[in-house]
């Protein structure tokens, strides 16, 4: 798979039956929607009606940087996920969503007050580690 910024081929990152593909260059993330479903389930249980099919359908915002899906090719819809929003590209195919580098940790920041299961503990230090924002 390429990465839908800059065109470089992804990597596969797996973590307790999460298969992430991430861009080594750039450091974005994509998540297949099955994927983010185990992710929030795991880092965020207790976010109260946010899961994959919320994220999935939320409304469009204005795109300052379309780009293509990974998957089918078309162009995505940019969502606000979390307080503070988080811009993210979704599939309009619903297959999965691409967050830019830092951005899943910033999500993931956001839920860390949620964190109460040691699985739950482990695998945000393993996201916040492995996609932090880069300087």
């Amino acid at each position: 798979m390429f990465c839908p910024v800059c065109q470089k081929p992804m990597i596969i990152v797996e973590y307790r039956k999460i298969e992430l593909d991430h861009c080594p260059k750039c450091g974005g993330v994509w998540f297949d929607s099955n994927e983010l479903e185990l992710f929030l389930k795991t880092v965020a249980s207790s976010a109260g009606g946010f899961t994959a099919g919320a994220v999935l359908k939320q409304p469009e915002v204005k795109a300052d940087h379309p780009r293509r899906c990974p998957l089918c090719r078309r162009t995505m819809r940019q969502v606000e996920i979390g307080s503070p929003p988080v811009l993210v590209d979704v599939c309009p195919q619903e297959e999965g969503l691409w967050f830019d580098g830092g951005e899943v940790h910033e999500l993931v920041s956001q839920f860390v007050p949620q964190a109460v299961s040691l699985s739950g503990s482990e695998m945000m230090a393993f996201i916040k580690d492995m996609f932090r924002a880069r300087k």
